[in-house]
């Protein structure tokens, strides 16, 4: 992997860990640079995927039409010669399949919260004309205030006439598929994904599928027979609903616009679905425009109309990733200052160099900053709190602040050999009563703006630089260690090394140095065991029987599993971690790659094999 491939992208953001695989991509935690935002960045080879490559242009095409409460946010898009980049939302809760593991099976009253956001969603999806396709857990993701959010837009579909015209491409996942799918037949979208819905109703209620089989052909019978277990736990009300969803004939089959209504649906709400998205439409958001001009130094008016471009660029990710932290009650702030452009010889904002008769083509006045907004500037440069620089680790719970410098700002390489500047601005006790000093700057109007924020920033040529080091010497070492599997020593993995060296609070990755001490989360099993190595020791002892291949890092184990012909099948890690509350032992599960339902077997047999 070339590392050039990912200029552009650190430019505006920090990578760190896999946290998901694909056939064709991988998705990485990232930070956004300027707003301290975490965010996910899907990256997709163009190479593989082929002729599978216009299904990500319908993705990219459809997510920036889509805009809702319960929809993954698409940020950003980039691409490279070989790569194409979607930054997205991220949502720290994980798959809901994940989150049904740890359950076993989920109550009526959590199924209706968690039922009434997907249907939410999907008829807001309908509303707009497209139809999803490929509805599964998998594809539902859960957010810091544990909300889902729809995501995987790659099989979705928009007929040309309208939402009521036929289609006849057989896609999505098999257990999901409905029957006219499987069938060959002409169906509409809307009708096909009322199936799905109610095979993800049975999933939240049951904890498994209604239609399950090893053999696809087995599986695709059993779908058209539409016979399925009831269990005695269902109510009379659930099961009436998963009757009227899962009807083999799509005209018998129970519509979304019925479904809002229905009374399995607004029991204890007494109030239908609300499916319309709660973002307004041509409104922007006048605190972030503020934001944006005074960082920027253009005019209000301005940059309105460059953001109302919605180009899903650097501009458009700030301005979106400011609106998330209003959101959530966090500051509307920028982390880095103007200078940042001058140091890293980058324009994040390409706009910016527009010529003043390209300016005035949008139809932008050039008028100073108003009195109101210069005050508010020096106002937010005089509160300004120690902002962070590159984050030293992913734990949830840390907090990205560095205590301010107590020596004049200077610019140094540290012991690494990276260029760092202090970035917050010390300021002596005789001067505190008074405003910062300002920082003239001539702009298009010769207006003075507040610029006193000095910030730190890795320039993306040194982290380039800094990669081919790391793949080089990933590639000797794959070179000297012959054995171990190859999926695990690829030069890729050692980008993914290198990406996150800049994380010095990381663990060493040797057992010695103790396990990781995590929250308590869905995602983790806890034990009786107070010892992580007996735990450890017993995870290891149980994987062989269950033919999964693993290789140790610390207290992580990286499993796979391989059919008979050698290809990788499934892709899982389990980490032994130290729980705050309670002070116990636990084991963190996360699928990579692979069938969801079958990765749920295998780590339920795993887990209940150890003697834990």
């Amino acid at each position: 992997m070339a590392a050039g491939d990912y200029d552009d992208l650190l430019k505006y953001y920090e990578l760190y860990e896999t946290i998901g695989t694909g056939g064709f991509a991988k998705v990485k935690l990232a930070r956004h640079v300027l707003t301290g935002e975490k965010v996910a960045v899907k990256i997709l080879d163009k190479l593989a995927l082929g002729s599978d490559l216009p299904r990500i242009k319908i993705e990219i095409e459809a997510m920036k039409n889509l805009s809702h409460q319960h929809i993954c946010r698409l940020y950003h898009v980039l691409e490279s010669s070989k790569k194409i980049f979607m930054v997205m939302e991220y949502c720290p809760g994980g798959e809901l399949l994940d989150y049904i593991v740890s359950k076993a099976r989920l109550s009526e009253a959590e199924t209706r919260v968690f039922f009434r956001q997907i249907l939410s969603a999907v008829a807001y999806v309908h509303s707009k004309g497209y139809a999803h396709r490929d509805l599964k857990p998998e594809n539902l993701l859960i957010d810091e205030d544990h909300n889902l959010k729809l995501i995987d837009f790659g099989l979705c579909a928009k007929p040309k006439s309208d939402k009521d015209c036929h289609l006849h491409t057989c896609c999505g996942s098999p257990a999901y598929a409905a029957p006219e799918l499987i069938q060959g037949k002409s169906y509409l979208g809307s009708e096909a994904d009322v199936w799905s819905m109610g095979i993800l109703l049975y999933a939240l209620l049951c904890g498994f599928l209604p239609f399950d089989d090893d053999n696809v052909m087995v599986l695709y019978k059993k779908i058209t027979k539409g016979k399925y277990v009831v269990p005695k736990w269902l109510s009379i009300g659930s099961t009436l609903l998963l009757q009227q969803m899962l009807q083999v004939d799509p005209k018998k089959r129970i519509s979304v616009k019925h479904l809002l209504n229905h009374p399995w649906i607004v029991q204890s709400y007494l109030c239908p679905v609300d499916w319309q998205s709660k973002y307004e439409i041509g409104k922007l958001d006048e605190d972030c425009v503020i934001e944006l001009s005074v960082y920027f130094k253009r005019n209000k008016q301005t940059m309105e109309k460059l953001i109302s471009m919605w180009k899903y660029d650097q501009l458009s990710a700030t301005y979106l990733l400011l609106l998330a932290k209003k959101d959530q009650g966090k500051p509307i702030r920028l982390r880095l200052p103007s200078a940042f452009h001058e140091q890293t010889s980058l324009t994040p904002f390409s706009e910016f160099k527009l010529a003043k008769h390209q300016t005035e083509s949008l139809g932008a006045e050039s008028k100073p900053l108003t009195p109101v907004i210069r005050r508010a500037a020096i106002k937010k440069s005089e509160n300004k709190e120690n902002l962070c620089t590159p984050m030293s680790g992913v734990k949830d719970e840390e907090y990205f602040m560095l205590p301010a410098p107590k020596t004049p700002v200077t610019k140094k390489l540290n012991e690494k050999g990276i260029l760092t500047t202090p970035n917050s601005r010390t300021v002596p006790s005789k001067e505190k009563d008074q405003p910062p000093k300002e920082t003239t700057v001539k702009t298009s109007t010769d207006s003075d703006i507040s610029t006193d924020l000095v910030g730190a920033v890795i320039s993306p040529e040194r982290r380039c630089h800094s990669v081919e080091l790391a793949l080089n010497q990933a590639h000797m070492e794959s070179a000297q260690k012959k054995k171990g599997m190859g999926v695990f020593g690829s030069l890729e993995r050692g980008l993914d090394k290198v990406i996150t060296m800049f994380t010095p609070s990381k663990r060493k990755g040797s057992a010695g140095d103790g396990p990781r001490r995590l929250r308590a989360h869905y995602n983790v099993t806890t034990t009786k065991l107070v010892n992580p190595d007996v735990l450890l020791n017993e995870i290891i002892s149980v994987l062989p029987k269950k033919h999964v291949e693993y290789v140790q890092k610390g207290y992580t184990l990286k499993c796979q599993t391989q059919s008979d012909f050698g290809k990788v099948t499934m892709q899982f890690e389990l980490e032994v971690c130290q729980l705050s509350k309670p002070d116990v032992v636990g084991i963190r599960r996360q699928r990579l790659k692979g069938d969801a339902w079958v990765y749920k077997r295998l780590v339920e047999d795993i887990l209940s094999s150890c003697k834990v």
